[in-house]
């Protein structure tokens, strides 16, 4: 007990050294950025209102001297803004450590040293300025890694410098609040359970939470791995997952100079508005900007950019929304065909015969004569192999045409001169007439050229569907599925209105990268693409056609797909399509996020080979309620959100198969119980009591899940147990199923689930 006191008291200490010495950093940044920022305001009264013409005034050699000033002084603006939003941000991390500096210690000893080194680790470093002294390591300094991969005994970490290599003989954690340490344990394992099961064990929030007390050694790899240039993770439902990409994308902000990425080398490709506003927060969590994050729906927006389209969750809704029919069979099959590698090859056999049949190329004519005939245009442009681009040859054969005419110019404002001589009304204005005729033949025979040499693509996919024959050549030697005459027929009558499929969308979008090239933005240096499962082999060619420079990390889960079946086949697909130097699939097959109860309940409705691990937290079982009725229904579900809010859980869940049952749901509750309506809107917070479809709960945790509908009609296809597992699997602490007339076979099927009646 002794001991302990010392060890208190020495901790105690340690930790108000450490918060003055950030309280003093703290005050001297603080009286530093107020003078930058005097600064900067007063420099920008100086510089004048009308920029643009002051500088354009400022062109000429007696004003060099001016100009070299005003460059000077724009210079000085833009460092010192930089210089103050540098400062900003360390106010804003010295302030979190105030409240929190550091949550974990190591005890380590070098090889070639004789004593232990307290390395202590939290969310930002914290060095003394006088004597460089380390009162804090940052959860990513190399050292660090140390703590999340071993325990006591022989340890090593990979530095700059090479393997360093030694031992630990400490390893404690800490609970700290408002700058007071609440209590700290020491481990001889990577994260003590106690420590782990005790966050778990807390309300969910509103936005994800960073995870740096808690990352285990096999994310801790995932997280710190510089050298794969594709980096494929399959991790079950709460495995954490997405906590791991974005603290990898903060660890690739934070390595080395020579390495490091600022935000706008970065890109997350997010499923949609309501997740990325629900990751938000972790990257400025962690002390680093916020990055660039888009859905594949903003791409294809700025690829086709007047092109209106089917949004994702539209799709999603029609193809949960309604009973199996003929009709949506065939849009199932349509989105399932036309995002496959066998309509890949068709769309690049059809750009292939672009000039050759589906260009109306014609005889150029100038001065009278032919310039450019129609087939040797058409050779021009099919046999021109040094540009794959066919955008860049059309526009090659616009600049051939313009060349000979220019070189012709001369001649034929002669004959103009002499034509406008002899009428008498352009008697004194001769040249000025004839270059005016000049000016307007060239225009008129160039706007009949860009008939040719301008794509309309919309139009021309619309001629891949028009003839069947035709399509049928295009897929020779392909696997084409039973009902493709009716895939076509569809697609033919959707093509007739301005409003794109989705499928039809990234097919065009996939066209317009093939013929015009990628947007240009050479910038991203890293893309991080979440819920790879319910993405399709087009997805993956055209970011590759986009980000062919790039590295990746990708992140999903096969028993999470959305309407298909999906098998770890999918990650040697985006290995083949993206095709980098280097590529490894991690699987991350043990969820933190579920008690042991609703996780044991859920993977019932897995493949019975699929292996998932619990991390052991318990609670109760998941129970089903059966309902007589609407009415007792709702009444049943009114009595649960009472339960859940005197349990005081902060996000209480009512989960629908589709956003159409979701509404019909809210209006029948609104007028009962305080609740809302989750619709996919960016500024949607996830707290509270609310009613939110499946598809858009993916990616999301809460701490109570009510499943509405879980009856026959609803949930009964082999896809149907993906969207359970989907539900039931969003849920931290409790779990319950709900529903009226028949319950649902696939519930039917698992052993043991407790049933209520009423």
């Amino acid at each position: 007990m002794i001991e302990r006191d010392i060890e208190q008291e020495f901790e105690s200490s340690y930790l108000k050294q450490t918060i003055c010495a950030a309280k003093e950093q703290l005050l001297r940044i603080e009286s530093s950025s107020r003078g930058k920022k005097t600064a900067i305001i007063s420099s920008k009264k100086d510089f004048p209102d009308d920029s643009t013409h002051h500088v354009t005034g400022l062109w000429s050699s007696q004003n060099f001297d001016d100009l070299v000033e005003l460059s000077q002084n724009t210079s000085f603006i833009s460092g010192e803004v930089s210089r103050y939003e540098m400062e900003v941000k360390k106010i804003f991390i010295l302030e979190k450590m105030l409240d929190s500096p550091y949550f974990a210690r190591i005890d380590f000893k070098f090889d070639d040293e004789d004593e232990f080194e307290k390395i202590y680790i939290g969310i930002s470093s914290l060095t003394d300025d006088k004597s460089g002294e380390m009162y804090v390591y940052d959860w990513r300094a190399p050292i660090s890694s140390i703590f999340y991969r071993f325990g006591t005994g022989k340890a090593f970490y990979d530095a700059p410098s090479g393997k360093i290599t030694g031992e630990v003989c400490l390893k404690r954690q800490y609970e700290i609040k408002k700058g007071i340490l609440k209590y700290f344990f020491d481990a001889d394992i990577q994260i003590t359970d106690e420590f782990l099961r005790k966050l778990l064990s807390q309300n969910s929030s509103a936005k994800m939470k960073t995870i740096v007390e808690t990352i285990q050694s096999e994310q801790d790899i995932i997280i710190r791995d510089m050298e794969t240039d594709l980096l494929m993770v399959q991790g079950v439902a709460g495995s954490g997952k997405t906590s791991v990409a974005l603290h990898r994308v903060a660890y690739l902000m934070y390595r080395g100079l020579t390495n490091r990425l600022s935000p706008e080398n970065i890109l997350i490709v997010s499923p949609n508005t309501l997740f990325e506003q629900y990751i938000s927060n972790v990257l400025p969590e962690l002390g680093e900007s916020n990055i660039k994050s888009v859905t594949f729906e903003d791409i294809a927006e700025i690829i086709l950019e007047n092109n209106k389209f089917q949004p994702k969750n539209q799709l999603m809704e029609q193809l949960l929304s309604s009973p199996s029919t003929k009709n949506e069979d065939i849009r199932k099959s349509s989105m399932a065909f036309k995002s496959s590698n066998a309509f890949i090859t068709i769309l690049n056999r059809f750009i292939a015969d672009i000039p050759k049949m589906w260009i109306d190329f014609k005889d150029v004519y100038y001065d009278g004569k032919i310039i450019a005939g129609r087939d040797i245009l058409k050779s021009m442009t099919v046999n021109d192999r040094k540009n794959p681009l066919l955008s860049i040859r059309l526009k090659n054969l616009e600049q051939f045409i313009t060349t000979i005419i220019h070189s012709m110019h001369h001649d034929r404002i002669k004959k103009l001169e002499n034509f406008v001589s002899g009428k008498p009304s352009h008697k004194f204005e001769v040249e000025e007439a004839a270059r005016m005729l000049s000016i307007r033949e060239s225009t008129t025979l160039i706007k009949e050229v860009r008939k040719f040499t301008e794509l309309n693509l919309p139009e021309l996919y619309k001629k891949l569907f028009s003839n069947k024959n035709y399509f049928y050549s295009l897929s020779k030697d392909l696997e084409l599925p039973g009902c493709i005459g009716q895939i076509i027929d569809f697609t033919l009558a959707n093509l007739n209105d301005d409003f794109l499929q989705y499928e039809d969308a990234l097919s065009l979008a996939f066209l317009h990268l093939k013929i015009y090239g990628r947007l240009g933005d050479d910038s991203i240096r890293h893309v991080v693409i979440d819920e790879v499962q319910d993405y399709y082999p087009i997805h993956f060619e055209m970011l590759n056609l986009l980000f062919p420079w790039s590295r990746f990390t990708v992140l999903g889960d096969i028993n999470q797909t959305i309407a298909k079946q999906e098998n770890l086949s999918l990650y040697e697909q985006i290995e083949t399509i993206l095709n980098k130097k280097s590529s490894t699939l991690i699987t991350m097959d043990k969820s933190f996020r579920c008690t042991k109860e609703i996780l044991e309940f859920s993977t019932r409705f897995l493949n019975g080979s699929f292996e998932l691990k619990s991390f052991s937290r318990e609670g109760d079982f998941p129970v089903i309620y059966s309902a007589k009725n609407e009415e007792s229904l709702e009444n049943m579900i009114i009595e649960e959100i009472m339960l859940c809010r005197e349990k005081e859980y902060g996000s209480i869940s009512l989960i629908c198969k589709n956003a159409r049952d979701s509404l019909m749901l809210y209006e029948r509750l609104k007028g009962k119980i305080d609740i809302q309506l989750i619709r996919g809107e960016n500024k949607e917070e996830i707290t509270g009591t609310f009613i939110i479809p499946i598809y858009m709960s993916k990616g999301l945790e809460f701490d109570s899940v009510l499943i509405c509908d879980a009856d026959a009609v609803h949930y009964s296809s082999a896809e149907d147990k993906n969207l359970l597992y989907i539900a039931s699997t969003r849920a931290l602490h409790r779990l319950k199923l709900f529903h009226t007339g028949e319950m649902s076979p696939l519930l039917q099927e698992i052993e043991g689930a407790k049933e209520v009646w009423n």
